[in-house]
């Protein structure tokens, strides 16, 4: 009884969050988890407060305790990799997203990390990718649309 309570609120959170409003949605996530500790409610409730309330390094334990319990939820890893984004970490958020891919494809996770985009390799693979040459050869080579 109380299971299926928590989890009509958090199918309301989601339709919330789904329709761009979160502060709802965290609302629906908060009382969800309140009735029933349940990893799914913790995770998204986590990215909720990274996003509203900017309290990322709870929302990150948050996360990492869902992920702790439910190693193989690729939602979790899609929330922890939008926590990182937030916190303005791309580098980790797309090893978390890759991470969740290894559990499941989730449409998400490819959406998130279609949109950060990749890079092209350097032009001078022995140089670090930070080297003026590299770097200035590849503007050069992408203006000229050579690369």
């Amino acid at each position: 009884m109380q299971k299926d309570r928590a989890m009509e609120l958090f199918e309301r959170g989601l339709q919330a969050l789904s329709n761009d409003e979160p502060v709802r949605a965290l609302s629906f996530f908060e009382r969800a988890l309140s009735i029933e500790p349940l990893p799914i409610v913790k995770s998204y409730l986590a990215y909720c407060i990274a996003r509203e309330r900017g309290q990322v390094s709870h929302a990150i334990s948050l996360c990492e305790e869902a992920i702790s319990v439910e190693k193989d939820n690729p939602l979790h890893y899609l929330n922890l990799g939008r926590i990182y984004l937030i916190k303005r970490d791309k580098i980790k958020a797309i090893q978390i997203f890759r991470a969740g891919l290894k559990h499941g494809i989730r449409p998400e996770i490819i959406e998130e990390l279609e949109r950060l985009g990749t890079r092209k390799t350097t032009v001078i693979p022995f140089l670090k990718r930070k080297n003026p040459i590299n770097k200035y050869l590849g503007l050069v080579l992408s203006k000229l649309r050579l690369r």
